[in-house]
């Protein structure tokens, strides 16, 4: 049995991760400040392998007992949460990133860094390879995300080569599904949520700017794929749905999906929100033997019924 840690295991991924790693027979130990993510995720997690910490790693953390696994997920991910204390979300990416990199050294454990796709910023070339190293206003107001994750891959790669501390580096692209936060800012649970209460549907922009969406349970085992990788591949590597859908396209099959009198609705789009983000997963195929396999209207099924019940 590995003891293996997640940070921000209360969040939408991390507790999705924490589910999948318990059935999974290892010991799971949940660390989150619960400044983004919800105890309500975590109810159906009990049992003597799960224990909750909670604590904010921008301060050293302290366990006594071995640890195999880190998996680093803490950190406000939405826009209105990251934006709304930029500094705390820098730190976080910063120092909670060395002081995790430090238990990983001390404790000899492997450990996972969950960066995403903003480090490509405004991409310039499309579909992002890994290779590709972004287009990122390092001033505007996403900087503190952006950047914050760009400096803790750094760390995480700089940790490998002065130290051996053995890292993998993930980049998430879109992930939705059950236990995202209602109140995240993000387009789909938006949408969802908009659809099922008769609001209209918020389009930034024109809807023509792009993504991709990743149901989370493809995401969770890519990230468990990465950490069971061999120790000399650390990535970066992307974990991330390729089919790539405009915003308006996502809205459509939303409104197609539930029987509501909502309407879509247009407003100005936010600054430096990126235009296009579709990632190439050539590599994780390659090296993870991974690709989603979850289609999105499979996944908005399983969102929308999730919401349903939430509300």
């Amino acid at each position: 049995m590995k003891t293996v840690i997640v940070t921000g295991g209360a969040g939408f991924v991390g507790s999705n991760l924490c589910k999948t790693l318990l059935s999974e027979g290892n010991k799971v130990i949940c660390v989150d400040n619960f400044f983004t993510g919800r105890m309500e995720n975590l109810t159906s997690l009990k049992g003597e392998n799960f224990t909750i910490i909670k604590h904010d790693i921008q301060n050293p953390l302290k366990i006594n007992e071995t640890i195999d696994e880190i998996y680093n997920l803490a950190s406000p991910a939405s826009p209105p949460h990251y934006q709304k204390d930029p500094v705390d979300t820098l730190k976080t990416n910063v120092i909670g990133m060395i002081n995790m990199l430090d238990l990983a050294k001390v404790k000899d454990a492997k450990i996972l860094q969950t960066s995403t796709s903003e480090v490509y910023g405004e991409p310039l070339e499309h579909p992002q390879k890994e290779t590709y190293r972004g287009n990122v206003n390092p001033d505007g107001i996403r900087a503190c995300y952006d950047e914050g994750k760009r400096c803790s891959e750094t760390l995480c790669f700089d940790y490998n080569r002065q130290y051996n501390v053995k890292v993998k580096v993930t980049r998430l692209f879109n992930t939705y599904g059950p236990n995202m936060d209602p109140l995240d800012g993000r387009v789909v649970s938006n949408f969802i949520l908009q659809a099922l209460k008769g609001e209209n549907l918020a389009v930034y922009g024109d809807g023509s700017q792009t993504r991709s969406f990743c149901f989370v349970d493809d995401t969770v085992k890519g990230l468990i794929k990465m950490m069971k990788s061999p120790d000399d591949f650390t990535g970066p590597v992307n974990i991330g749905n390729p089919g790539e859908f405009t915003i308006l396209e996502l809205a459509e099959k939303i409104l197609n999906k539930i029987n509501t009198q909502s309407e879509i609705e247009y407003h100005s789009l936010p600054s430096d929100d990126p235009t296009r983000r579709r990632p190439d997963i050539s590599l994780a195929k390659k090296e993870l033997n991974w690709e989603p396999e979850i289609l999105l209207s499979e996944g908005l099924d399983k969102t929308i019924e999730y919401y349903k019940n939430y509300i």
